[in-house]
C-alpha cells in the first residue's frame, strides 16, 4: 500500500479543468485555495486536525506515471499535447497549513494552496479525503477520551472500519487524539505507535474448559494478562476463575504486574462492580477492568456517572466510523488570483443565499489568541497573510456578522500564535512531520488551551472566530460590489 501512486486519486473534472487551463494558457494564473470546514462534528466545540503527514506523502510523490497517461488517453477526454505535459509533472507551489493535533474552529483556513491554478486544482480532491477523514476521527476520538475522564481508551475497530485505508490511518488520527493504543497491527508498524489486545472468546472455546484456557493465556503472557470473562457466565464464572488464575500466579511469585478482566457483553455498570466488589476481596484491587462492546462517548459517560468500576475501555465500531457523524464537511475554495503585473493576489469571494456559504476572501492567515494569565484561548482572528500585530497595543474583536458584539483586550493581556506553518515552498517540502506520538503529547497541551466549557459533551461554549478589521471590510467591499437582479 506504501507504493501506491495516488496522482489519480482526483475527481474527473479536476483532470478536465486542468486541461482548459492547459489549452487557455493566460487562465493558469497563480491562486490561493483555502482547505476549511464549516461546522463543527458531533455537536463539538472545536475540532483537531490530522492528516498533514499523509498530505506530505501524496504532493512528494504527485507524479503520472505512463500507465496513467495511458489510462486517460483511453477516456478519450484528452489531447496529446496535455497527455505529454502530464509526463513531466511536478507539483510547484507553496502549501501552507496548522500543524496536526492542533485544536481548530469552523471557518479558518487549515490548509492553504498557493499554484498555479492546474497544480492547485489537481491536489483538491485529496486533500480534502485525507484532511476530512483523519480529522473527523481525531475529533470523535477526543470525544471518547474526554468522556473516560483519564481512563485509558484503546482503539479496536479495524475489522468494522470502511476498508484498509480507513483503518489504518484512522487508527493513527485516533493515537494523535489520546489513544494509548490500537489492536490495528499495522497502524503500530507504520507509524511507531503501540499496539495492545488481549484474546477472543474463540480462544476460551477452543480449549476443554475456561480455566484451561485462562491458565494458558496467563502462562503465555504473564506481564500483560486480562482475561475475557463473559464467554459462559461473568460473575459464576469467569470472573472466579479470573481470580483463581490470578492466585495461582501469586503463589508461584509471578509478578502482577499488568493484569485484570475484560467484559465484552450485559450490563457493564453492574458487572464491572460485582467483578470489583469479587476482585477485591480476593486481594487484587489493583486489577484493570476493561469494557468493550459497542462503546461511544455518551455511553462511557453514562457508565461513569453509574459508577461502573472500570478503569480501561476498548471503543471499536463507533470510533473508527464516526457512527454518529459520518463526513467532516471540509471544503476548497478559491480565496484570490495573483496578478502578474503587480505580485499582489485579488481577492475573490464565493456568494450563496446561505450566509454560512459565503467565503472569506483574499490570501489569509489565522492569529491565535491566548489569555497571558491563563493561557486560554480567546477567539481566533483570520486576517490577510501581510497583516501585522504587536501585543503591546490593544486588540479590538468583534463578531463579522453581529458586529455590534465587542471585546476590546487591553495592551499586553493577550499573547498571538500564527497557526499556519508552510510545509512546501516552490514545491519542495520544508516542514517535517513529528512522530505520532509526539504530535498526540502536543495534542494533550493544545487540549488544555480551551475552556473547560468548551470541550463539554453536549452544547458546548463556542470559541469565536472573528475577522480583522482589514479582512472584513475587504469582504463588506466585495459584497457591495455585485449587484442584485429583484425577483
Amino acid at each position: 500500500m506504501s507504493q501506491r501512486n495516488l496522482t489519480l486519486l482526483t475527481d474527473f473534472y479536476e483532470l478536465t479543468m486542468m486541461q482548459g487551463y492547459f489549452k487557455e494558457e493566460h487562465a493558469n494564473e497563480t491562486v490561493v485555495f483555502d482547505v476549511f470546514y464549516r461546522t463543527n462534528p458531533f455537536g463539538n466545540g472545536f475540532a483537531i486536525c490530522a492528516g498533514l503527514d499523509q498530505v506530505i506523502e501524496y504532493i512528494n510523490n504527485l507524479h503520472f506515471d505512463q500507465e496513467d497517461v495511458d489510462y486517460l488517453r483511453s477516456t478519450g477526454m484528452f489531447e496529446e499535447d496535455f497527455l505529454e505535459y502530464l509526463h513531466h509533472f511536478r507539483f510547484s507551489g507553496d502549501i501552507y497549513a496548522i500543524p496536526e493535533g492542533t485544536v481548530v474552529f469552523p471557518r479558518e483556513p487549515l490548509v492553504k494552496v498557493i499554484a498555479p491554478i492546474m497544480e492547485a486544482q489537481l491536489v483538491e480532491t485529496a486533500l480534502l479525503n485525507i484532511i476530512n477523514h483523519q480529522s473527523l476521527i481525531a475529533t470523535k476520538t477526543c470525544r471518547v477520551v474526554y468522556a473516560a475522564q483519564g481512563d485509558g481508551i484503546m482503539e479496536f475497530g479495524l475489522r468494522r472500519a470502511q476498508g484498509p485505508d480507513a483503518g489504518i490511518y484512522g487508527a493513527r488520527a485516533a493515537m494523535i487524539a489520546g489513544c494509548i493504543g490500537t489492536s490495528n497491527v499495522l497502524t503500530g508498524q507504520m507509524f511507531d505507535v503501540p499496539v495492545k489486545g488481549t484474546h477472543a472468546h474463540s480462544w476460551i472455546m477452543s480449549f476443554p474448559d475456561e480455566l484451561t484456557a485462562f491458565r494458558t493465556y496467563a502462562k503465555m503472557y504473564p506481564t500483560a494478562c486480562i482475561l475475557l470473562v463473559d464467554t459462559y457466565d461473568t460473575l459464576n464464572s469467569g470472573v472466579p476463575h479470573a481470580i483463581q488464575v490470578f492466585k495461582e500466579m501469586r503463589e508461584a511469585g509471578i509478578p502482577l504486574t499488568f493484569y485484570g478482566i475484560r467484559l465484552d457483553s450485559g450490563d457493564l455498570a453492574y458487572l464491572s462492580k460485582q467483578a470489583k466488589q469479587m476482585l477485591d476481596d480476593a486481594g487484587f484491587s489493583d486489577a484493570v477492568i476493561s469494557a468493550s462492546n459497542d462503546l461511544d462517548e455518551f455511553l462511557i459517560n453514562s457508565l461513569k456517572d453509574q459508577g461502573a468500576a472500570i478503569n480501561s475501555w476498548g471503543v471499536g465500531t463507533n470510533l473508527i466510523t464516526a457512527k454518529d457523524c459520518p463526513s467532516f464537511g471540509g471544503v476548497y475554495k478559491l480565496a484570490a488570483i495573483q496578478d502578474k503585473a503587480s505580485g499582489k493576489f485579488i481577492p475573490k469571494i464565493k456568494l450563496s443565499e446561505n450566509a454560512e456559504k459565503i467565503t472569506n476572501p483574499g490570501n489569509k492567515t489565522i492569529q491565535r489568541i491566548y489569555s497571558r494569565d491563563t493561557g486560554k484561548i480567546i477567539a481566533d482572528l483570520i486576517c490577510l497573510a501581510d497583516e501585522t500585530f504587536d501585543d503591546s497595543n490593544s486588540l479590538l474583536l468583534f463578531d463579522p456578522v453581529q458586529t455590534w458584539k465587542k471585546t476590546h483586550l487591553a495592551p499586553r493581556s493577550y499573547t498571538m500564535r500564527e497557526l499556519l506553518v508552510p510545509v512546501f515552498k516552490e514545491g519542495r517540502q520544508v516542514y517535517q512531520s513529528p512522530k505520532v506520538m509526539d504530535i498526540q503529547k502536543y495534542c494533550k497541551e493544545e487540549l488544555t488551551t480551551l475552556w473547560e466549557e468548551s470541550r463539554r459533551l453536549v452544547n458546548p461554549h463556542k470559541v469565536h472566530v472573528d475577522l480583522s478589521n482589514q479582512l472584513w471590510h475587504m469582504k463588506n467591499k466585495l459584497l457591495d460590489s455585485y449587484n442584485y437582479s429583484s425577483k
